[in-house]
């Protein structure tokens, strides 16, 4: 026999009896069935008549089970309430994901702090000053004190080595053979006691002292999977095999990193193909080098045929795949795409663009708003003052010509990847390494370090990366689900902060979980909470 629970619904109050049990899973589940509601008048329960004559049949007391008792006014003033439903989406999405098995496994002794710090990131983005009043009011795992004092210790508190034996653990959890895509950032601060922070430009052309930040990050799973932090003077290009033999101490083997143009340097692609430990890249290519512009000539003339068409989503372009040999020693596969609607698209543009410079030139060949533009693109022949004649107008081919050159066309080279549709399907997934710096910068309160030590600076980025696993595994549910059609992930958050729990003489009281609440639930593969 199950218990009798009551539910509010409008201004009546209806009683159902409730079962807990365990799917086929061993989830649990609870089922429940109307039994009869409350007379309003006498607060006392009327029973469905069928209810009464099915426990009889059953051999059961005629006296239904006792209902669960309406609260005083003074023990409901009493109470405790409590925000449930944002920290059981973060919860149930470590443990499917495993983040929170590999917690457990390197923290043993502080993976509750860690993981309620980087719950209260993703849900608040709000300075860490704030952490134990979010923590005081959220239902969530028990943890020592989030005083802005304890937290400042548990960044003291964490090693190198926990942090490296982390990221091993996590690689080992999250081993699908899958592409990484790899990008640097900077995060800047403005603290003097941080030796590994230096002045220079950030990513936002702000002059402040700074970090990099390099990422990898899974195309197929598209979350974060290891983080390296280097000195504000390194460049990108220096930083990129630093970061590779950090990274070939985690096991990442069969991947491929996938670059961007900032990488791209011939020194880079020679270490590359040199190294022992065999790295397989896939590189988008610079029009500075000699290499690229040569790749494009030599194809320019017949890559726009029926052949070569590659279609990817609603995009349609061409596509080719060489075989070169690199440095005379290495041979690599260089791919070979232009985007042809771009091509024309964008001589449309310019043409348009320089037919209406012609227009105002010849009106006004002196105009000081657009003498820039008429000196890059004419050569203009004033007519002698005093008459009224039109000046003699010409347009600079050359310019023109060299401006469109390259427009629409990307050079991609590979030391494993022979497929050009393949290359490029992966190249273009590497965008979700720009979207996690992006969320980890502007949605998790990383864009300016409060901190004032190196290792405390270590290890708020370390809880940033935390927070970036539960991120990116909303934002791709979202993506995936088209959940982003009717809401944003603050909308979400929002949505999901009204599901809340009661605690009443001890007694703890679940609050309905609506149909939105519901749907997102759905949305993840995640059960209701009980």
């Amino acid at each position: 026999m199950g218990s009798i629970v009551r539910k509010k619904i409008g201004n009546q109050i209806y009683l159902y009896e409730s079962h807990s049990y365990r799917n086929e899973e061993g989830k649990p589940r609870t089922r429940r069935k109307l039994v009869g509601k409350i007379d309003p008048s006498s607060g006392e329960p009327i029973f469905k008549p069928e209810y009464l004559e099915e426990m009889e049949s059953n051999g059961q007391q005629i006296k239904p089970p006792s209902v669960e008792p309406m609260f005083s006014v003074v023990a409901i003033k009493n109470s405790t309430v409590r925000e449930l439903g944002v920290y059981y989406l973060f919860e149930q999405i470590a443990e499917n994901s495993g983040l929170l098995n590999t917690l457990k496994e390197t923290f043993p002794y502080r993976w509750e702090q860690i993981f309620n710090l980087a719950g209260y990131i993703v849900a608040s983005g709000e300075p860490l000053l704030y952490c134990e009043d979010w923590i005081s009011k959220t239902e969530c795992i028990p943890s020592q004190s989030m005083a802005s004092q304890r937290i400042s210790e548990l960044f003291q508190s964490i090693s190198v080595d926990e942090r490296m034996a982390f990221y091993e653990n996590w690689a080992k959890f999250r081993c699908e053979q899958e592409y990484l895509a790899l990008d640097i950032t900077s995060i800047s601060s403005y603290s003097e006691l941080i030796s590994d922070i230096e002045w220079g430009y950030n990513r936002d052309k702000e002059k402040l002292p700074q970090i990099n930040l390099c990422l990898l990050m899974g195309e197929k799973t598209r979350l974060p999977v290891f983080q390296a932090t280097y000195s504000g003077s390194i460049s990108d290009v220096s930083t990129l095999k630093t970061t590779l033999s950090l990274a070939s101490n985690i096991p990442l083997a069969k991947t491929t990193i996938v670059t961007d143009k900032g990488f791209c340097k011939a020194k880079n692609i020679n270490d590359l193909l040199t190294d022992k430990a065999g790295f397989k890249f896939l590189m988008a290519m610079t029009f500075s080098l000699k290499f690229t512009k040569d790749q494009v000539a030599i194809e320019k003339a017949d890559i726009d045929r029926v052949e070569n068409t590659i279609v990817l989503g609603d995009d349609v372009f061409r596509g080719v795949t060489g075989e070169c040999v690199w440095n005379k020693n290495h041979k690599i596969f260089a791919h070979i795409y232009c985007d042809i609607a771009h091509v024309t698209h964008a001589g449309d543009k310019l043409y348009g663009r320089i037919a209406k410079l012609i227009e105002l030139a010849s009106d006004n060949p002196n105009d000081a708003r657009h003498s820039a533009d008429f000196t890059k693109y004419l050569i203009i022949n004033k007519s002698d003052e005093g008459t009224s004649s039109s000046p003699l107008i010409q347009i600079r081919h050359d310019v023109v010509n060299d401006e469109l050159k390259h427009v629409g066309w990307l050079v991609l080279v590979s030391n494993n990847i022979s497929d050009a549709r393949e290359a490029i399907s992966i190249y273009r997934a590497k965008g979700v390494v720009e979207k996690g710096f992006m969320r980890m910068k502007n949605c998790l309160d990383l864009a300016r370090l409060r901190v004032h030590s190196d290792n405390a600076m270590q290890n708020k980025v370390f809880v940033g990366f935390i927070a970036l696993i539960i991120m990116s595994y909303i934002h791709n549910t979202m993506s995936e689900k088209d959940i982003y059609k009717n809401l944003t992930l603050k909308s979400l958050l929002k949505v999901l902060e009204k599901l809340r729990v009661q605690y009443v003489n001890g007694s703890r009281i679940l609050f309905p979980v609506t149909k939105q609440q519901k749907d997102i639930f759905d949305a993840f593969g995640f059960d209701y909470p009980l």
